[in-house]
């Protein structure tokens, strides 16, 4: 059923999520049975190369193919290298990851080998995790599985809150955001730096509904089958610095790249230099994992520097959530946050723009003379259903998605109410439905 709710995108894009599961289902048993290191790491080395050549020829070819071409101009050489004019697999940066980990874990003997091909073809295919994740750890999905599951109430009853809030956060705030930010992105020679900042602010609403949205979705449909799939977002918009907002967002991605590039390179044991070079390398990958742009790559760069500046020089750390056991933030906490939203929200802005030129451009006029200006852009009813959303998440920021601590409020009645209030503005405030921005990752 997985294959078949891939197929309906694109049924010839079968043939590549089949091979690359049987690419590392075999890889995995011939890593188990071989009785030589040097076998282990042949196996190893041709699954990581193949997956990672098949990404690299979806999703880099077209990239490095211009840079070549670009380096050949400098040199006055007019020729180009040929362009793959082909769609990117959804997901296959989503499900590589998902294989690649579990030929790691098997080859560093952290799990036993699957010989079940069925189970270890949902592992990987999983429908609500297939196309944007998150990414799944073989040690954690693979056991649910195996064992037999039985239908709980509570399951249910939490996979459908989840799921609940999950179609809010899509299909209230960032469909909503994504029309005005779109057109102010589109235009941002014409606007004002104030109208420019609210462009920036709107994009980081957009982005965080979209993809914890869909978590959300993912995570909740999952619970109603008997499946705890990994929390991939923990209110990343409350965080007090950088360091720890990468903490709370694309949890699934960040663990990943600790587990499986960061401790390899060697982790909190290496020199500090070493650390900081390691922590500088793992968001240069992220920044590039995200998509063939320079602008991504610019993203990746500028996030570890301020990750850098918050671990290793200002080396302040938060644990647990802001404003434990209160029901306010301090002052202090409350500009933490808004600093750091703030910042996230300018670093978004490359993420966001076609290149790095337009990037530096639009923030450059963001801080001008014109910030001061009454925007000219002003969704407020987009702003109302935000403090609505802020309003939820800073209620339930002690749990594993904002709807969770329904269960606290003892008049059925009263939450009955919130649960038909939210759906009511689902249907009364759904924007025309944009694309989920992960799928073209």
């Amino acid at each position: 059923m997985s294959y078949l709710f891939y197929g309906m995108w694109n049924w010839k894009f079968l043939f590549l999520l089949i091979f690359s599961t049987l690419l590392d289902y075999y890889s995995a048993i011939k890593i188990n049975q071989s009785q030589s290191k040097r076998g282990k790491k042949f196996w190893l080395i041709l699954s990581v190369g193949i997956n990672l050549g098949f990404l690299g020829l979806f999703k880099y070819f077209n990239f490095f193919s211009d840079i070549v071409t670009d380096v050949k101009h400098l040199f006055g050489l007019n020729s180009s290298i040929a362009r793959l004019d082909v769609l990117l697999p959804v997901g296959i940066s989503f499900y590589t990851f998902h294989g690649l980990s579990y030929v790691f874990d098997c080859y560093n003997e952290k799990i036993e080998v699957r010989k079940n091909f069925i189970d270890y073809g949902l592992f990987v295919s999983f429908f609500p995790l297939l196309v944007a994740g998150p990414i799944e750890r073989a040690n954690h999905l693979l056991p649910q599985i195996e064992r037999k599951r039985t239908f709980t109430e509570l399951n249910a009853v939490n996979g459908l809150r989840q799921i609940l809030w999950g179609l809010f956060k899509k299909i209230v705030i960032a469909d909503n955001c994504a029309i005005f930010a779109n057109t102010i992105f589109d235009n941002y020679p014409d606007y004002s730096g104030s109208t420019l900042l609210v462009g920036a602010v709107l994009f980081a609403f957009q982005i965080y509904g979209d993809f914890s949205g869909y978590s959300d979705i993912a995570l909740g449909s999952a619970k109603l089958m008997g499946f705890d799939l990994l929390k991939n977002f923990s209110f990343p918009y409350f965080s007090r610095n950088l360091a720890e907002f990468w903490k709370r967002w694309h949890i699934s991605l960040s663990s990943w790249f600790r587990d499986y590039l960061y401790i390899p390179l060697g982790g909190n044991k290496a020199g500090t230099f070493k650390r900081v070079v390691n922590v500088m390398i793992v968001f240069l990958v992220s920044g590039f994992w995200h998509g063939a742009n320079w602008t991504f790559i610019a993203w990746g760069v500028l996030n570890s520097i301020f990750v850098v500046i918050d671990n290793f020089i200002l080396k302040t750390k938060f644990e647990g959530v802001v404003a434990n056991g209160r029901k306010i933030p301090s002052l202090k906490e409350l500009a933490q946050v808004l600093s750091t939203f703030l910042l996230v929200s300018i670093l978004w802005i490359f993420f966001r723009a076609e290149t790095i030129t337009e990037a530096a451009d639009y923030i450059k006029r963001i801080f001008s003379d014109a910030l001061f200006k009454l925007p000219e852009v002003r969704p407020s009813i987009v702003f109302i259903l935000i403090f609505i959303l802020l309003i939820f998440e800073w209620l339930g920021r002690h749990r594993d998605f904002a709807f969770q601590n329904m269960y606290n409020i003892k008049s059925k009645y009263l939450r009955w109410f919130i649960y038909n209030a939210i759906l009511a503005i689902i249907l009364l405030f759904g924007a025309t439905p944009q694309t989920f921005i992960y799928f073209q990752f």
